[in-house]
Order: C-alpha cells, then sequence, then structure tokens
C-alpha cells in the first residue's frame, strides 16, 4: 500500500459512496464516505515518508488507527488544519460533521440526512475536508 493507492482508494470509495446514496443506502454510504477521508489521511501520512528512512516506531504504530483527529496528529497537519479552520470557517462546520465519523460506524444505522451530510462534507468544492486533503497528499 502506497500513497498513490491510498488516494484511488478515496477516489473509489467516494464514487461508492455516492452509489450507495443514490440508491438510499445510507448506512454503507455513511461508514464508506468516513473510509475515503481516513484513506486521504493516510496518503498525507505516506506523503512524509522518505523512501530510505528507517520508519519511526511511533509514528508507524499511531499511524495504524482509524481515528481521524489521530491521523491528523499522525500525518503533521495540526497546524494546517488550525490555519484551515481559522480562515475558513465552512471548512470548520464541515471537519465537525466528518470528525465524528468512526470505523465502529458499519455497526450502526444512520439517516438519509446524516449520510449526506458527511458526504457533502467531504466533497464540498470550496471549503470540503477532501479538498484541503487534496493540498497535502
Amino acid at each position: 500500500m502506497n500513497r498513490t493507492d491510498l488516494q484511488n482508494l478515496t477516489r473509489i470509495r467516494l464514487k461508492e459512496t455516492k452509489a450507495l446514496l443514490d440508491k438510499k443506502l445510507y448506512d454503507g454510504a455513511y461508514y464508506l464516505c468516513g473510509y475515503a477521508v481516513e484513506c486521504a489521511l493516510k496518503a498525507c501520512l505516506a506523503k512524509r515518508t522518505k523512501r530510505h528512512d528507517f520508519p519511526d516506531k511511533q509514528v508507524a504504530n499511531e499511524s495504524y488507527t482509524h481515528d481521524l483527529n489521530k491521523l491528523i496528529g499522525v500525518a503533521g497537519l495540526e497546524v494546517s488544519h488550525k490555519a484551515e479552520g481559522l480562515r475558513d470557517s465552512k471548512f470548520s462546520v464541515n471537519w465537525a460533521i466528518v470528525k465524528d465519523w468512526s470505523e465502529k460506524s458499519r455497526y450502526e444505522l444512520h439517516t438519509p440526512a446524516a449520510a449526506q451530510d458527511l458526504y457533502s462534507a467531504v466533497t464540498d468544492k470550496k471549503h470540503g475536508v477532501l479538498r484541503w486533503l487534496r493540498l497535502h497528499w
């Protein structure tokens, strides 16, 4: 699994999310949309990995998480994330929606509104979480 693979998985999971939303399959759409963000964050982390460097054990261990807030930190994006939130209040609102996603959501039921809100928060072209992540991946 490398950075390009993770970028491609992000795109694929978002296409799958849209297909599920179109079919009114909101629970799976919600889960896959959050998973797309996780993949994008891990692509950001992969970008920071130097080819011949021995991996830092703590960073390696911390990268094996589904917690989006923790991945922001592991990927070294805290400063950029905070600055983006201060610069763009709509981004902050979108992040507030996205940050609550968890891998445990695959075991939960989600309303149509929750699934659509998550998808919109991720894919918003001007203020979306993925727009910001692409700057760093």
